[in-house]
């Protein structure tokens, strides 16, 4: 089997559904090189350059490249998938989610709701997540939580090439709106990618290591900072078993509790903040379900409630490391109910 890195895996799973669905159209900024600004074609690709080479094989009307205007090309996008199309639509930065809110958490995920069932928006958002490139708090948030609030979107985190691949061509076949989250980190990542088309179902949680002392539940980039915990964790006797839920929307809950009513102890490490994000979430959905289970509190490991600083070091300081996890999950282990 090949080894590909996630934006080629991405890029992959882009190109292989454009080529079995002619309905399926990309949109964006920069997705083939800067429509109407006079430079080279194909230049760009989007910002991390995931979309590059699509424009030479499906051609401008169908890799359109747009104006600088979330507001506009996602309205647009909505449109055309309410008209048959399955566009992509690439929203860069999900900070940038506040100049095309209406358009997809008030419009694209209550439109089938609204119209009883008769009509869908088969519409995919790729977006980046994730802080590490010192790009600012505007370009490095992780809002995922956001859009995992809102009834009617699907939401979408792959933790690596193959996951991502599988992820987005479900989400491209998929008649609801997807936001499909990719961190920014993980383009470089490499593991064994299948050449052929290939489904990862929504909703299915992914276990990624096996142990008995304690669950850690971890998101997107996060899955790899809690495998480097564990893997510390087990030369000290401590077994963790690491899940990774893939979607936050549809969550696996079973997967969750299942294993906490295994373990009885739960840690969550999430890139989102502590407040309303998605390790509160999960955490107060155990304790609802399996507080009889838990021999010790439920730990959260999350960046604190502050803007990402922009300045290196400190944004290292920001974002939970495996120090932080293996402490967490001492905690949990030294409590005594």
């Amino acid at each position: 089997m090949p080894e590909k890195s996630y934006r080629q895996a991405i890029n992959e799973a882009i190109v292989q559904e454009m080529r079995r669905d002619s309905s399926v159209i990309l949109m964006g900024e920069d997705v083939a090189g800067g429509a109407g600004a006079g430079g080279e074609e194909d230049a760009w690709g989007g910002p991390l350059g995931v979309t590059k080479g699509l424009i030479s094989e499906f051609g401008p009307t169908r890799v359109i490249d747009t104006p600088i205007s979330e507001a506009g090309y996602m309205g647009a996008a909505i449109g055309a998938a309410a008209n048959g199309l399955r566009p992509l639509a690439d929203l860069m930065f999900c900070d940038f989610i506040g100049v095309c809110f209406d358009q997809i958490c008030n419009q694209a995920a209550k439109y089938h709701y609204m119209y009883g069932g008769q009509d869908k928006i088969p519409l995919t958002v790729r977006t980046m997540i994730g802080a590490g490139l010192s790009i600012s708090s505007q370009h490095s948030q992780s809002l995922h939580p956001l859009f995992t609030y809102f009834a009617g979107l699907k939401v979408v985190l792959p933790s690596g090439p193959y996951d991502a691949k599988g992820l987005l061509i479900a989400a491209l076949r998929d008649d609801d709106p997807v936001i499909f989250c990719e961190h920014k980190l993980l383009y470089d990542m490499t593991e064994d990618v299948p050449d052929e088309s290939y489904v990862i179902p929504f909703g299915e949680a992914n276990f990624i290591r096996e142990g008995g002392d304690v669950t850690i539940v971890a998101l997107s980039r996060m899955v790899h900072i809690a495998g480097e915990a564990a893997a510390s964790l087990s030369r000290q006797g401590i077994e963790c078993e690491i899940i990774d839920p893939r979607t936050t929307s549809p969550l696996d809950a079973e997967s969750i509790i299942e294993s906490v009513e295994q373990t009885g102890r739960l840690v969550i490490v999430d890139e989102s903040g502590p407040r309303c994000g998605m390790a509160s979430d999960i955490s107060a959905m155990v304790a609802e379900q399996a507080f009889g289970a838990l021999k010790a509190p439920i730990m959260k490991v999350t960046p604190p409630h502050v803007p990402i600083p922009a300045a290196p070091n400190l944004e290292q300081l920001y974002i939970p490391n495996a120090g932080r996890v293996i402490d967490a999950v001492r905690q949990t282990m030294e409590y005594a109910r």
